[in-house]
């Protein structure tokens, strides 16, 4: 196969996929639906209870896993290349914790806040998280260090994660944030898929577009700067875009780990290095994965989205840090 037919071939494998297995979705569950009772429900619409559950229901779940795998691998595959780190991911690198802790501290002191206020607060909580990670995790004489930044991104995790459970006791959050820390799709609604799809659609479009910059820019300061890359300025615009797919992302979901570390290194391993297909393709493929965990999550009687993504997130982990960040 030629390589110039290889990314057009995999797009449209992959979007297949993705078709497939969101029909697959809708039919599975608590109550079976048939392929024709899907249909029915977007082509011929007569208002009756099936067809309200798999709009309302099942439809803006799926679409709300497709998002947040979207939002997730992109984020892990941008940190990736900004950081020239093979293990940086929203999770382990302390993001989804402080966007977590943040929404929970909208939610106790703003009880009846909508979505875009907890879209604010994750965003805001992402930045608050990444920037305790870089501070203490470049801290010492010469700078970053792959390990030094996954330790930081565990110690600050868990102290934003134990805040947050903290502030649940206190303000009796303990339902609402067990959510936020197992992970779920179960509940999303359009309106939040309103607020939250333009945003997700938007940065990945961007950070596509600026692909050649960050490929420069995973290559290292001098390659970027010689190509003529103004580092400081893209570095800036990377960060934010990445805390800004985090936020969304757990504000949707809750938190969600190894998304954004397992899916940029399988796309590297499919297409190669230049960022221009890895953060479309890692959309994707994210996309894909979180809607196939959340099918076997409901078919495992709603188990936690988190636990089912970690069975295969973990090895995983285990087995790049043996490798020092190479996947073959």
């Amino acid at each position: 196969m030629k390589s110039i037919h290889k990314p057009i071939v995999l797009s449209i494998c992959i979007c297949l996929a993705i078709i497939g297995m969101l029909i697959l979705s809708f039919c599975l569950g608590t109550t079976y639906y048939s392929v024709q009772e899907v249909l029915g429900a977007f082509f011929h619409y007569r208002n009756t209870e099936s067809q309200n559950i798999i709009r309302d229901i099942r439809v803006p779940r799926e679409l709300g896993a497709l998002l947040v795998g979207a939002a997730l691998a992109c984020s892990g595959a941008i940190m990736q290349g900004v950081t020239k780190n093979a293990l940086a991911d929203p999770a382990l690198l302390g993001l989804n914790a402080g966007a977590a802790m943040m929404i929970s501290v909208t939610m106790a002191l703003f009880r009846e806040t909508n979505f875009l206020w907890l879209m604010i607060a994750g965003f805001l909580g992402a930045v608050l998280g990444g920037t305790l990670v870089m501070v203490i995790g470049s801290s010492r004489r010469g700078g970053f260090n792959t390990m030094r930044i996954v330790l930081a991104g565990a110690a600050i995790s868990a102290l934003l994660t134990a805040l947050a459970e903290g502030i649940a006791l206190l303000f009796r959050l303990n339902q609402s944030i067990t959510f936020w820390s197992a992970g779920g799709v179960a509940g999303t609604t359009w309106q939040q898929l309103a607020y939250a799809a333009p945003v997700i659609l938007m940065i990945i479009i961007v950070a596509s577009l600026t692909g050649r910059q960050l490929t420069a820019l995973s290559l290292g300061e001098e390659m970027a700067q010689g190509l003529g890359v103004n580092t400081h300025r893209i570095r800036i615009l990377f960060s934010v875009m990445t805390m800004l797919l985090a936020g969304v992302a757990v504000s949707l979901v809750g938190s969600l780990a190894f998304v954004g570390l397992m899916i940029p290194h399988i796309v590297r391993l499919l297409i190669g290095t230049d960022y221009r297909l890895i953060v479309p393709f890692s959309a994707l493929l994210g996309g894909l994965s979180i809607v196939a965990a959340d099918t076997l999550a409901r078919l495992a009687g709603e188990s936690p989205l988190g636990a089912i993504i970690s069975i295969v997130g973990v090895p995983f982990f285990i087995y790049l840090v043996r490798k020092d960040g190479k996947l073959l």
